[in-house]
């Protein structure tokens, strides 16, 4: 077989069965030992509801702002928010999975964080994300801050890390000139009530009080969903959802505990504009069954755990207030996570401020305090030990910002 006209999944499949394997005199599957950095980039494609994640319980506006998905503040209701401190709380959906890896200092948030793109858009900012080469001047979309950062981590002579991204066609964070292969994760689960169910339901209803309500339920949500679904799935990419997530978690820790040093995966659904929920519901659902995975890829690493960071991110927050569908639409500032062993968690890290309707940037949505190349920046200078002559080869005209993550 010509070696250039290899597909992706051929070399993987290459990669996976056999030994290390070499491209252009590249090392790409190292022999990684337990102490060796691991890295995982889990995109939430969609823009999910920060707000709803990591509960700005101590303000009052947010309680205005959200009247009816608003989750209760800590110890005033069964499903209230997972105490932080006086101003914060958790999403009680992560009460047995994320939750207790926070008790342990190894998960932190970093509020207020995301891109200087304005443009709300999911395709716009999606990219520039991955991209990683910043607002200004032309973008090469050949070249993937992923790819970069599997760049710099090599010398001459060395093996660079060995980098594997889960999804069904190598996305731009990892193009570049560092060979990435790619392994689908195509095992997704439906969620949801389909239109079967949805009729079974208003049958069961017949000849009660409550079956015009049911009726006029149904269909008000299937026109809305025939009106969002265009969006919501092209926003989503190709990307599993949450439920694919949960189901191959350990087997993408298996892979990046044995040979993987760098990682990718996105997962779909977080586009929420319409019933999103509160403590319970739709986001907190989805939230739930990623936080299944989260715990489970923690366990599945075993001691390897100890040197694996895993950053979950999206291409933007939402809009502080609900919308009149009781969902959000999209905004601009978000949180990310931070997870893994040798995380300094049990906290909100980066720069923050009090949460009022005059702090919202355009008087709708969270501002960006913490630029996220600024941040990973920082987390990747202490991860493995880049000057900033490396940070600026990653992130372009970024300098890195160290919130001592880990």
């Amino acid at each position: 077989m010509n070696r250039h006209a290899m597909n992706r999944r051929d070399l993987l499949r290459l990669a996976v069965a056999a030994a290390p394997l070499s491209l252009n005199a590249t090392r790409l599957w190292a022999a990684p030992t337990k102490e060796s950095p691991r890295f995982l980039l889990v995109f939430l494609r969609g823009g999910y509801d920060a707000a709803n994640l990591l509960v700005p319980h101590g303000s009052s506006f947010y309680y205005e702002a959200r009247p009816n998905i608003a989750i209760a503040r800590p110890g005033s209701a069964a499903n209230a928010a997972l105490p932080i401190d006086a101003q914060w709380g958790l999403a009680p959906a992560l009460r047995d999975t994320v939750y207790p890896l926070f008790q342990r200092g190894q998960a932190a948030f970093v509020p207020f964080a995301g891109t200087d793109d304005t443009s709300r858009s999911h395709f716009e900012t999606q990219d520039r994300i991955e991209l990683g080469q910043g607002a200004q001047g032309s973008r090469d979309f050949g070249s993937g801050f992923l790819n970069r950062l599997a760049m710099v981590t090599g010398g001459a002579g060395t093996a660079r890390l060995s980098s594997l991204s889960f999804t069904d066609q190598l996305p731009l964070v990892f193009r570049g000139s560092e060979p990435v292969a790619n392994q689908s994760l195509r095992d997704v689960g439906k969620a949801g009530v389909s239109e079967k169910q949805a009729k079974l339901i208003a049958g069961m209803y017949a000849n009660t009080p409550l079956a015009g309500a049911v009726v006029d339920g149904f269909e008000v949500r299937s026109e809305i969903s025939r009106e969002m679904a265009g969006e919501m799935e092209a926003a989503n990419r190709n990307a599993i959802n949450t439920k694919g997530f949960a189901a191959e978690a350990r087997r993408i820790a298996r892979l990046m505990k044995d040979r993987v040093h760098l990682g990718f995966v996105d997962v779909g659904g977080w586009d929420t504009h319409v019933g999103e929920g509160g403590a319970t519901g739709t986001l907190a659902n989805r939230l739930d069954e990623l936080g299944q995975g989260l715990a489970a890829f923690a366990e599945e690493m075993g001691p390897v755990w100890d040197n694996t960071v895993v950053v979950v991110l999206s291409e933007f927050g939402r809009t502080f207030r609900e919308n009149g569908n009781r969902g959000t639409d999209h905004g601009h500032g978000s949180v990310h996570w931070v997870l893994g062993g040798a995380v300094h968690g049990g906290r909100l890290a980066g720069e923050q401020q009090t949460i009022s309707a005059g702090s919202l940037f355009q008087n709708r949505d969270y501002p960006v305090l913490n630029e996220y190349r600024a941040v990973m920046g920082g987390l990747f200078a202490r991860m493995y030990g880049l000057n900033a002559q490396q940070v600026s080869q990653v992130f372009p005209g970024a300098v890195g910002k160290d919130l001592q993550l880990v």
